[in-house]
């Protein structure tokens, strides 16, 4: 069952730093329990595509480790009912959250503070 989804920032922090707290947190998660939004993912592929950290082999690896889930319908209509601040891959990314029952791993809690019923943990520390 999947208990976590990794925020964008999170999956550059892990990539960038095999030291770092997100990523020991990663390595330590039970199997099944960790995975990445197919909306991460884009938001993350987008960056690299434009230069910006990880270059995408290293998404490529961290993909190889940690599963995909796919963006579904469920997903869709909750995100059609979330309050809008700002930040459209968060919204988004919180909807999948909300569908999946998971939580949402990033530093940037107060993106999400806004979305009720939401579950978010800062690994970063």
């Amino acid at each position: 069952m999947i208990r976590y989804l990794i925020d964008a920032n999170c999956v550059i922090f892990a990539l960038a730093d095999a030291a770092s707290p997100v990523t020991r947190r990663i390595a330590e998660s039970e199997p099944g329990s960790l995975a990445i939004s197919a909306i991460t993912f884009a938001e993350v592929a987008m960056g690299s595509h434009l230069g910006k950290p990880p270059p995408p082999e290293a998404l490529n690896a961290l993909l190889a480790a940690v599963p995909l889930v796919p963006f579904d319908e469920a997903a869709a209509r909750l995100y059609a009912t979330l309050p809008f601040r700002r930040g459209r891959f968060d919204r988004l990314l919180a909807a999948h959250a909300l569908s999946l029952g998971a939580t949402i791993v990033t530093n940037n809690i107060a993106d999400f503070a806004d979305v009720p019923g939401l579950v978010v943990e800062d690994w970063t520390r």
